[in-house]
């Protein structure tokens, strides 16, 4: 259905997840680990309170569609700056490189990805690296 992006409006959660899903599916592959830990954040963190699971893969197409196009990646930004609300920029940035960190490195696309994410949220540099260094932490394994 073309006619969706165009009058897509998105609510602050359905943001969320897209940024999700952005960031996994930037280096093309969508992981199980990181599939794992998106449905795990939508279900067991606050912000996500009452949001309904089967959009998901709604989202998800919508996200994929958009990627193919030219200009696609800027028109998701401007869907989601327009659905987020300031204050949940950082929670979003958080919740991008949890699903990035989820196979236990953040490289390449998705390293570029969270970049741009930085860029489009204008997101405080040092915030951000914080940010960064929580989410691989809590990726570490023994070996």
């Amino acid at each position: 259905d073309e006619n969706m992006i165009e009058d897509a409006s998105l609510s602050a959660q359905d943001a969320l997840v897209a940024l999700m899903i952005a960031v996994s599916a930037s280096d093309e592959t969508i992981r199980t680990s990181e599939l794992v830990k998106m449905s795990n954040q939508i279900n067991n963190l606050p912000v996500f309170a009452g949001y309904d699971a089967e959009r998901l893969p709604r989202m998800s197409q919508t996200v994929f569609d958009l990627l193919e196009q030219e200009d696609g990646l800027e028109t998701l930004f401007g869907l989601i700056r327009d659905a987020l609300p300031e204050r949940l920029f950082e929670t979003a940035y958080a919740l991008a490189c949890e699903v990035a960190a989820a196979d236990g490195r953040i490289v390449g696309p998705e390293a570029r990805m969270l970049e741009e994410i930085r860029d489009e949220l204008s997101l405080d540099r040092l915030h951000a690296a914080a940010i960064e260094r929580g989410a691989r932490a809590r990726h570490m394994t023994l070996e």
